[in-house]
């Protein structure tokens, strides 16, 4: 009977030991494998063994990892206060490093970040912040991948989500667009009426010309007026007109 509780024991233990040599790493992961405190190799995907009580191993996640980058107070270049948040798109590229060189490289990328995020600000007037906001976007990736780059990590994109002014700032930037809308109404109407006076002295030169034309045109405005049969029309004749019936007629009576 002790026989068999010893055998019993022993093959518990065996199988106890045997289950904690096996690992397996899935396809997204890798496996840091330490021997003895001294790092040996990285692992994975799949299933391998471990040396009992001699090896140990960590897993690290090879996904692309979305982090948030809390909202940040700064001053612009220009000396406005914003309020900026932004998504910062990373992965770990070297799996060694992730674990070797840095204690928790997800921390660490968070707050790279966060001081970044302020320093590239206060090197920014507002207008760039509003205006070319992807040229900041990828100053923030380079700065920050360069600041990753020996932990092992790849910064891929960095996108700044939102920028909240103050109220003052708003009311101000809407009346200079009230403004900037007016000045170019009062251009395209100038412009406008320029094009406008350009056609009339053309048109004044033409007539100007040809005499009877302005005749002619005289004739077509009465003929669109006197569309409007409600109304009287009252309109001056040219005594030149009547001379030259009465110079006719009297052709006519002296050839009688």
């Amino acid at each position: 009977m002790e026989t068999l509780v010893f055998l019993i024991v022993l093959a518990t233990a065996f199988i106890s030991l045997v289950s904690s040599s096996i690992r397996v790493v899935q396809e997204y992961e890798r496996g840091v494998i330490f021997r003895l405190g001294r790092y040996v190799g990285v692992r994975g995907p799949g299933l391998f063994f471990l040396i009992p009580f001699i090896e140990r191993m960590q897993k690290v996640d090879l996904r692309v990892v979305t982090m948030e980058v809390p909202t940040q107070e700064a001053i612009t270049k220009d000396n406005v206060t914003v309020k900026v948040n932004a998504v910062v798109y990373f992965r770990v590229v070297e799996p060694a490093s992730a674990v070797i060189k840095v204690m928790d490289h997800i921390r660490a990328t968070s707050q790279l970040a966060q001081t970044t995020l302020r320093s590239v600000l206060g090197q920014s007037d507002l207008d760039e912040l509003l205006a070319h906001r992807e040229q900041i976007n990828q100053r923030l990736q380079r700065i920050i991948d360069e600041g990753t780059e020996p932990w092992g990590v790849k910064v891929s994109l960095v996108e700044i989500r939102d920028v909240e002014l103050p109220q003052s700032m708003q009311r101000a930037m809407a009346a200079q667009a009230e403004a900037e809308r007016e000045r170019r109404a009062k251009i395209i109407h100038a412009d406008g009426e320029f094009q406008a006076a350009e056609k009339l002295a053309e048109a004044a030169r033409i007539i100007s010309s040809q005499p009877a034309s302005l005749q002619l045109r005289y004739l077509q405005t009465l003929t669109e007026i006197a569309t409007d049969k409600s109304s009287i029309l009252v309109f001056p004749v040219p005594v030149e007109l009547f001379k030259q019936f009465a110079k006719a007629w009297e052709q006519g009576q002296n050839q009688n």
